[in-house]
C-alpha cells in the first residue's frame, strides 16, 4: 500500500475494496428492513445499526477465518461482516423457511456456526458470557481461535459484563470485548448511565488493557482490534475496546427518538463512517470515485436480490411448528 496507510499485512488493497462494499451492504440491508417494518411487511421487532458500519466491518476484518464472534440484538452488521448470506438473512426477517432459523427466529437470532458467528442475542449482555465460554474452549482444547465479543454501552452495566471480564482476566482467555458505544442505551444517554468518560476505563478494574477509539474510523478500528486479537492469540489474555459511534435510527422500530435533538443527529451524520472510509481510499489511490460508485451499486443490487429471494421463498409449514425447539 502506498502513501501513509498502515494496516495489518492481510488487509490488502482488494480487501479494502471489499470492506467498502461490505459497509454499503450493511447500510442497505438495514435501510430496507426499516422500510419493510414501516410498511408492515415484516413482523416482530428489529434494531438497526445504520451509522455503525465501521465498528462491525473494521473489527471483524482484523480476524482470521477461524476466529469466532458473539453478537447483539443490533447484530445485522456483525452477521454480514462475518460472511453471512444476505438472502438467507432477509428471508429470516420475512419469516421464510429459507432463512437462517427457518423463519422462526427473526432479527435477533441469526447465527452461522460455519462462519464462526456464534449468534445474535435478544438479551442485553447475553452474548458476553457465551464469548468467554467459547474462549475457554479454545484455550482448553488448544484450538488457537480468538473470540470477538460485541455488546453495547448499556450492556456494560449488566452483571454479565463484569463477571465475564473478571473470569476472562483471571483465566487469561483469548477474548476481545468490543463495546459499541452508540451514545444511548435505549432512550438514556450514556453520560447519565456511567460516571466515567470512557467505558474502556473499566478494563483497569480487571487488570486488562482498555482503549477507547473513534468507532467511525475504519483504519483505527482495524489496527486496534488486530493488535488486541493477536495479543490474545499469543496467550496474553483479554482486552476491552470501546468504539464511540452513533446509531442514526431509533433504538428499535417503535422509537421516535424524542430524547435527542436533530442538531445532534446532523452532527453525527457528518461523521458518516462510509464517507470517511471512501475519502481515505480515494486519497490513497485505492479507489476512484467511479469505482466507489460501482461498488456501492453492487451492494445495492445484492440487497435488492436478497429481497426478491425472501419474497419468493415459502413460509414454513405448520407441520414444522414444534421442530427446532427445546421443549
Amino acid at each position: 500500500m502506498e502513501k501513509t496507510l498502515t494496516l495489518p499485512s492481510h488487509i490488502t488493497t482488494e480487501k479494502l475494496k471489499d470492506l467498502y462494499k461490505q459497509m454499503w451492504l450493511i447500510r442497505y440491508f438495514d435501510e430496507k428492513v426499516d422500510q419493510f417494518f414501516a410498511k408492515g411487511m415484516i413482523h416482530g421487532t428489529t434494531h438497526l445499526c445504520v451509522g455503525q458500519e465501521a465498528s462491525a466491518a473494521g473489527a471483524i476484518a482484523a480476524l482470521q477465518d477461524k476466529d469466532k464472534i458473539t453478537s447483539t440484538h443490533r447484530g445485522h452488521g456483525h452477521c454480514i461482516a462475518k460472511g453471512a448470506e444476505t438472502d438467507r438473512m432477509m428471508a429470516e426477517l420475512f419469516g421464510r423457511e429459507t432463512g437462517y432459523c427457518k423463519g422462526k427466529g427473526g432479527s435477533m437470532h441469526i447465527a452461522d456456526l460455519e462462519k464462526g458467528n456464534l449468534g445474535a442475542n435478544g438479551i442485553v449482555g447475553g452474548g458476553i458470557p457465551l464469548a468467554v465460554g467459547a474462549a475457554l474452549t479454545s484455550k482448553m482444547k488448544k484450538e488457537g481461535y480468538v473470540v470477538l465479543c460485541f455488546f453495547g454501552d448499556g450492556a456494560s452495566n449488566e452483571g454479565s459484563f463484569h463477571e465475564s471480564l473478571n473470569l476472562a482476566s483471571v483465566w487469561d482467555l483469548p477474548v476481545v470485548f468490543v463495546c459499541e458505544n452508540n451514545q444511548y442505551g435505549m432512550s438514556g444517554p450514556v453520560k447519565e448511565m456511567v460516571n466515567i468518560e470512557n467505558i474502556a476505563e473499566r478494563a483497569g478494574s480487571y487488570g486488562i488493557p482498555g482503549k477507547a477509539v473513534d468507532g467511525n474510523d475504519m483504519v483505527e478500528i482495524i489496527n486496534t482490534v488486530y493488535d488486541a486479537v493477536e495479543n490474545a492469540r499469543s496467550g496474553n489474555g483479554p482486552s476491552l475496546i470501546e468504539m464511540k459511534t452513533y446509531r442514526w435510527k431509533g433504538h428499535s422500530k417503535s422509537d421516535a427518538k424524542k430524547y435527542r435533538t436533530r442538531e445532534e443527529e446532523k452532527e453525527w451524520r457528518e461523521k458518516d463512517p462510509i464517507q470517511r472510509f471512501k475519502e481515505v481510499l480515494i486519497e490513497e489511490d485505492i479507489l476512484t470515485e467511479e469505482q466507489a460508485k460501482n461498488l456501492q451499486e453492487e451492494a445495492k443490487q445484492e440487497i435488492d436480490d436478497a429481497v426478491k429471494f425472501a419474497e419468493n421463498s415459502p413460509e414454513p409449514s405448520t407441520d414444522t411448528l414444534l421442530e427446532d425447539v427445546y421443549a
